[in-house]
């Protein structure tokens, strides 16, 4: 797994999708180190998405979203 800094990142954002696409992993780091592990369900049991986050935003809200 390549570990890559932030400014190569930025100018080889293509390519590194490319390998994140491709199944690759590959960590953005900052001068050389990792911002810290990543910590599956973190959140669980804290937070609740419910159906109604699916649900499409009211017409008003969603011109404010489109920079109406």
């Amino acid at each position: 797994m390549p570990v890559v800094n932030v400014h190569e990142a930025k100018t080889q954002l293509s390519r590194l999708l490319a390998q994140v696409e491709a199944g690759e992993e590959v960590v953005i780091a900052r001068r050389g180190q990792p911002r810290g592990k990543r910590q599956p369900d973190v959140l669980k049991g804290k937070i609740a998405i419910t159906d109604a986050f699916f649900d499409p935003l009211p017409e008003d809200e969603l011109k404010l979203w489109e920079g109406g």
